[in-house]
């Protein structure tokens, strides 16, 4: 059978893009490699390749003579906004798991609130010798809203410290052996209610955006949110409303409508809200590449990668 696609001009747009090319070019010496940061990347480039590996779409005007663009993420909203990829461009997605990852990403910040470990070390620094009732996970309640592979990886380790899991999902599907139910997003409303935690692993789609809205947070009854999905799952302008008004007993979050969240935002100063800067799943240098390389294999034989992007689902 032949080939679908035979890139052999590859462009690298990322900040690490010297170690990209570096790694790749380890792996396929036979292929061609320019790369700069993603910002840095001109529409002469674009019209040299064939090939384009990167998070984010180049900020030029076409893309060339690109016919395949491999995300170094596995969410791919970048690609769909403020522009959507001409759909006679490929779009494959990373095959890196992020889940473990951030699972714990997520599992140290519940820990971190229950066990009060930020109100501890200020009394440490102050001196302060204070007692205090420490809860536990093992009982609570963790309503994890979307149960794809970082779902999994999530709702798994909060299970093994003994929480009651539960799912949301789009197709109300999720491993039996993780979730002890696995709701449609219609009941959303209903589920956060018994949810001592809420955490959002979604992925952004058009289906996605604005999913946790106002009148959502105002059926939580003091859960904590946690987010490491993306910024605008949530009405971020609530939160601090939500938190006023005793809906959400707290929140961690690692992503946000705008990055670098902007330093008037009053979700810096919130004492219950903790912050992190877009770091609870990392892409690395061999995942992207090996992503890359697998892709590029199948095409070479003929075939379809399994990480081809759905348009439509937009993951």
């Amino acid at each position: 059978m032949a080939p679908l696609l035979t890139p052999r001009r590859v462009v690298i747009g990322a900040n690490a893009h010297a170690d990209l090319a570096s790694a790749l070019h380890t792996a396929r010496p036979d292929l061609e490699i320019r790369g700069s940061k993603f910002t840095d990347v001109t529409l002469e480039d674009l019209t040299w390749g064939d090939a384009y590996l990167g998070f984010k779409r180049p900020p030029v005007p076409t893309m060339g003579n690109i016919r395949w663009v491999h995300s170094t993420g596995a969410g791919v909203d970048a690609w769909f906004s403020p522009d959507v990829l001409p759909r006679d461009i490929v779009l494959t997605r990373s095959s890196e798991s992020f889940g473990p990852m951030i699972a714990e990403w997520a599992l140290a910040r519940a820990l971190a609130i229950s066990q009060q470990l930020l109100d501890l070390a200020l009394c440490q620094q102050e001196r302060r010798w204070e007692q205090r009732d420490i809860a536990m996970l093992r009982g609570t309640t963790a309503v994890v809203v979307g149960t794809g592979d970082v779902g999994a990886h999530v709702g798994r380790l909060f299970a093994a410290l003994g929480c009651h899991v539960m799912g949301v999902s789009r197709s109300g599907t999720g491993d039996p052996a993780i979730f002890k139910s696995v709701v449609r997003v219609s009941e959303l409303s209903r589920v956060v209610a018994e949810a001592h935690w809420v955490l959002l692993m979604l992925p952004l789609t058009s289906g996605t955006r604005g999913l946790i809205t106002r009148d959502i947070l105002a059926e939580c009854r003091g859960a904590v949110l946690i987010n490491a999905g993306r910024g605008a799952v949530v009405d971020e302008a609530a939160i601090p409303d939500a938190l006023a008004m005793g809906w959400l007993s707290g929140a961690a979050l690692d992503v946000f409508e705008v990055e670098p969240l902007p330093e008037t935002s009053p979700l810096w100063s919130n004492p219950r809200v903790m912050i992190s800067p877009h770091i609870s799943g990392l892409t690395t240098i061999d995942g992207a590449v090996a992503g890359f390389v697998e892709c590029l294999t199948a095409f070479e034989h003929g075939e379809w990668p399994k990480w081809i992007v759905d348009r439509d689902q937009q993951y």
